[in-house]
């Protein structure tokens, strides 16, 4: 199996995304196609202490990046030989099985779509993030791929992070649920209230609308809503994790006792850490588009590139692609027939 990385994607240039090839190259006996500056990426190699390229790993010269500041679509349009579109084609082309990248995730959207097209049927990709949660972890999407969203593609959503969910975590009938404003299914806006009637049609485990506070609880293993609310939803607990990390060690330093209970907890704060650290899933699945692909954090360690590339390689093993196009075929009568409705509705 071949993988393609975005070599010089992330915050941290080639280093982590090279160091997490080569142990998935190693660990997991993993093709693994380093995409960007050949130039650059074979001076990282040798700083590694590797004079040649090693094994399970090859080389695919793309001289040009992504700007981080630019607007993505134009971009991807004025810079074909940049790398995340490279990683894209090589799918396209069936000369790697799926990409990884940590670089521009608007622009790892479009090159997925430039570059592999979306699965028949699918009206949005989205981005499905794994979220820690107190019994293991359930899945939000979208992530910030459509800031707008109709009901039908909460619906498609909803179908393929269940799919997600069943092939990654071995979950046989994930729970479902729309994030709202309460639990009654009356409450929402207009994108809520005309999901939540449709969700018991579409065959997925649906167990009703789901609150902000009870994404963590792991009550809910997949959690739908439009990329807007997701994206939020997203930054604000990255945002209060920290706060709330720094916040603790300043209230520790103040109280001696207090830093030697905290020196006797420390195997409980770094099994904590452990469990809520987004490393460990190493990105978030493009869900939707014709080919695997998976965006890491910009911030994103070789540990994580490690496990982005597992990751990506389990959902090739599993058939991912073709479990989505085969529900969301056997859906389109039903899709179809809740459009219909929805457009009288709003008429």
């Amino acid at each position: 199996m071949k993988i393609a990385l975005d070599a010089l994607g992330g915050d941290f240039g080639a280093k982590p995304n090279v160091l997490g090839a080569l142990k998935a190259a190693k660990d997991l006996g993993l093709e693994i196609i380093l995409v960007g500056d050949e130039a650059v990426l074979r001076r990282e190699l040798a700083a590694l202490g590797y004079q040649q390229t090693p094994k399970n790993i090859s080389i695919v010269h793309a001289p040009l990046t992504i700007d981080m500041n630019a607007e993505p679509a134009k971009e991807c349009r004025n810079k074909k030989d940049a790398s995340i579109l490279v990683c894209a084609n090589l799918v396209r082309r069936k000369q790697a099985d799926a990409f990884v990248s940590a670089g521009h995730s608007g622009a790892a959207m479009v090159a997925a779509l430039f570059g592999m097209g979306r699965i028949k049927g699918v009206q949005r990709p989205a981005i499905a993030t794994p979220m820690p949660t107190y019994k293991g972890v359930s899945l939000l999407l979208d992530g910030g791929a459509n800031a707008d969203c109709k009901p039908i593609h909460l619906l498609q959503f909803a179908v393929m992070g269940s799919a997600y969910m069943q092939k990654v975590f071995d979950i046989p009938a994930p729970t479902v649920g729309v994030l709202s404003i309460g639990e009654e299914e009356t409450k929402g806006n207009f994108l809520v209230k005309h999901t939540v009637p449709h969700m018991r049609e579409i065959g997925v485990n649906f167990r009703g609308t789901v609150e902000g506070r009870d994404i963590n609880t792991g009550d809910t293993d997949v959690i739908v809503c439009d990329g807007f609310v997701g994206n939020i939803v997203l930054k604000m607990a990255e945002g209060l994790a920290k706060t709330m990390i720094h916040m603790i060690k300043r209230e520790i330093k103040k109280r001696p006792l207090a830093v030697l209970g905290a020196l006797l907890s420390k195997g409980a704060f770094k099994a904590v850490k452990n469990h809520t650290n987004p490393d460990c899933y190493g990105g978030a699945p493009l869900v939707g588009v014709n080919g695997v692909a998976i965006i890491s954090h910009g911030k994103s360690n070789d540990f994580a590139i490690y496990n982005a590339i597992k990751t990506a390689a389990r959902l090739v093993e599993k058939d991912f692609i073709g479990d989505i196009a085969s529900k969301i075929a056997a859906l389109k009568p039903v899709f179809d027939q809740i459009e219909k409705e929805i457009h009288q509705e709003e008429a």
